[in-house]
């Protein structure tokens, strides 16, 4: 292999490769030097010495021995320029063939279309926010798949097969059976009556106070998750389609641009159709996402020598078709019981108790439209996340024979090197149209989990909050009052994944403020359907003692502050599946023992 585009393989994180230097007459390019996931400089390998010194280069690593400490900062310095350059964004762009760009643009276009299509015969917000209560249960299953699968997912992914093994699709066992028995126990009570909300049910049996304490938590908790989300899509998305297209023609930061081309998109189809329109878009765009995967799983193996057969032989014994760890354990890496307990604890609580998905089942026209659509997405879950899991892998075999065409960038919150595997794949390695295909199904991905956002929380704020507040109000200033709310929530959405860009803890702290606070609204939704009872005052208060605990769980472990004062006195950390776990635990034991404690009559 030719020195300008040497391969180093270090541990589990595959294979990095040097930038190709050959475009610098003079200079060879060295392996890059794998500290974690982090690209910190090309290697020893880099050649400069010709005029410093009277000694030819033979290449390799004996070479590399002989070069001076002058060629070794030199070579350094070029790296660290290179990964600034990187860091700016690349013209990606250069890689697309026209018939791309006509394969993304068809999409967005068609996008924009059904969004003006299903804005006819809308009159109320139960049109806006339910579709009318006429949706099929096969369209709603397809945008609960859509909604959560965002586009991190569709590249996080794979990357958890191409750095690690199989041992993610654990976690899966629990996502199913938790899809089970919301359909079984909870779908009855979504579609009893006219709900909007699962928070709606919170007052119905507790009271006002805790519909507004578990609204007011989601919108909060929403609004950094999803804007965070944007921010950190929009890296890979800028790293596909180029920083000239994403910066708008230079008027821009690519990654502002990016992040407004995506939203506002996602706001027109979103603000025009509600949530009839995220529906049937979401569809689509799980189709889309569907096909690029399916893809890629029979694409890549025509690229490896031997196929199938060699791909899975060579996998098989590098250890990266393990999928099974039956141990009990509070860290990583998955295992079994993470999957059984905590993964089913979590789906119960994003599919339970968060309106992002419960707003598709309360589109259902009845109990058994809605048992359907959570049905349909317990079927296709698992072999979703398998074929990706199986993309990751295959990446992983390919690219150990393969050198990469582009550098990997940093790792950062949210995005790790290896997040960049399947995006450079897509952009230098697939035949035109078929590249526009899967940069389509990544851009779907993306737009299905903004436009999700957007309507959940704009329902959320005009009848949790809004619509309880002014009861007076005639129907028509409520369905003015969702569109502007639409509008309002896009907005801050810009601003929350801008705002991550410029800091640091924003960005940590929203990827993590999901997991810390699903254990007490799902806990809470337990107590007002199943231990009403307790009352409104010990369920606030298990709700809150729960947010409490995780937070001083997950920051001292994590926080780079007390970090290494955690682990060498705990030992370790918890692993996020099992907080939502911990969470409804505490929430539920917390309001029984306040319940006790509490004289007052009815715990009001």
């Amino acid at each position: 292999m030719p020195a300008a585009r040497a391969v180093e393989v270090g541990g589990d994180a595959g294979p990095r490769v040097g930038k190709d230097l050959r475009r610098a007459p003079g200079k060879g390019a060295g392996a890059q030097h794998h500290d974690g996931n982090r690209v910190t400089g090309f290697g020893r390998g880099t050649g400069h010495a010709k005029r410093n010194a009277d000694q030819s280069v033979s290449g390799g690593f004996r070479a590399a021995r002989r070069r001076s400490a002058q060629a070794q900062s030199a070579g350094i310095a070029l790296a660290k320029r290179a990964a600034a350059a990187l860091e700016r964004g690349p013209l990606m762009n250069s890689h697309f063939h026209p018939a791309d760009w006509l394969v993304i643009a068809w999409y967005l276009a068609g996008m924009i279309a059904m969004g003006f299509w299903f804005s006819r015969g809308q009159r109320s917000t139960r049109d806006y926010f339910l579709g009318g209560r006429n949706l099929p249960w096969w369209g709603l299953g397809a945008s609960i798949v859509a909604t959560e699968t965002s586009a991190l997912t569709i590249i996080g992914v794979p990357a958890i097969a191409y750095g690690g093994n199989l041992f993610f699709i654990q976690m899966i066992f629990g996502y199913v059976i938790a899809r089970i028995l919301l359909a079984v126990v909870m779908v009855p009570h979504y579609l009893k009556g006219e709900i909007y909300s699962p928070y709606q049910l919170l007052e119905q049996h507790l009271g006002r106070g805790p519909r507004q304490l578990a609204g007011g938590c989601f919108l909060l908790v929403e609004t950094l998750s999803a804007g965070v989300r944007v921010y950190v899509a929009c890296i890979p998305i800028r790293l596909m389609l180029g920083e000239r297209v994403c910066s708008l023609g230079g008027l821009v930061d690519p990654i502002l641009g990016a992040i407004l081309l995506f939203v506002g998109l996602s706001l027109i189809y979103t603000y025009l159709g509600g949530v009839k329109a995220v529906v049937w878009t979401d569809a689509v765009q799980m189709l889309l996402f569907l096909l690029g995967g399916g893809f890629a799983l029979v694409y890549i193996p025509t690229l490896i020598e031997g196929g199938w057969g060699a791909a899975l032989r060579q996998a098989g014994e590098a250890g990266k078709l393990a999928w099974l760890d039956p141990a009990f354990r509070l860290g990583p890496p998955f295992t079994l019981w993470m999957g059984l307990l905590g993964g089913t604890a979590l789906v119960l609580a994003t599919h339970g108790a968060d309106q992002l998905i419960v707003q598709r089942v309360l589109s259902a026209a009845n109990v058994r439209e809605g048992r359907k659509a959570l049905m349909f997405s317990a079927v296709v879950i698992f072999p979703l996340f398998l074929m990706f899991l199986l993309v990751g892998v295959l990446l992983w075999v390919f690219y150990q024979t393969h050198p990469l065409q582009i550098p990997l960038p940093e790792s950062r919150p949210g995005l790790k090197a290896n997040d960049f595997i399947f995006p450079i794949f897509m952009v230098t390695e697939v035949p035109p149209v078929l590249r526009g295909l899967l940069i389509v199904a990544i851009l779907a991905a993306a737009m299905s989990s903004i436009s999700s956002a957007l309507s959940a929380l704009a329902s959320v704020s005009t009848m949790d909050f809004m619509r309880a507040a002014l009861r007076g109000r005639d129907e028509a200033f409520f369905l003015r009052f969702s569109k502007v709310s639409t509008v309002f929530w896009a907005l801050l959405l810009v601003g929350v994944a801008w705002l991550s860009r410029e800091v640091q803890f924003v960005l940590n702290a929203a990827f993590s403020i999901r997991g810390l606070s699903a254990g007490a609204l799902l806990g809470g939704l337990v107590i007002a359907l199943f231990w009403r009872r307790l009352g409104a005052r010990a369920a606030v208060a298990g709700m809150l003692a729960s947010v409490v605990l995780l937070n001083l769980l997950y920051w001292p472990a994590n926080l780079p502050a007390t970090r290494e004062w955690w682990l060498q006195t705990f030992g370790g950390e918890v692993f996020w599946p099992w907080f939502t776990l911990i969470g409804v635990t505490v929430t539920l034991g917390v309001a029984a023992l306040a319940r006790r404690l509490d004289t007052r009559p009815g715990g009001e």
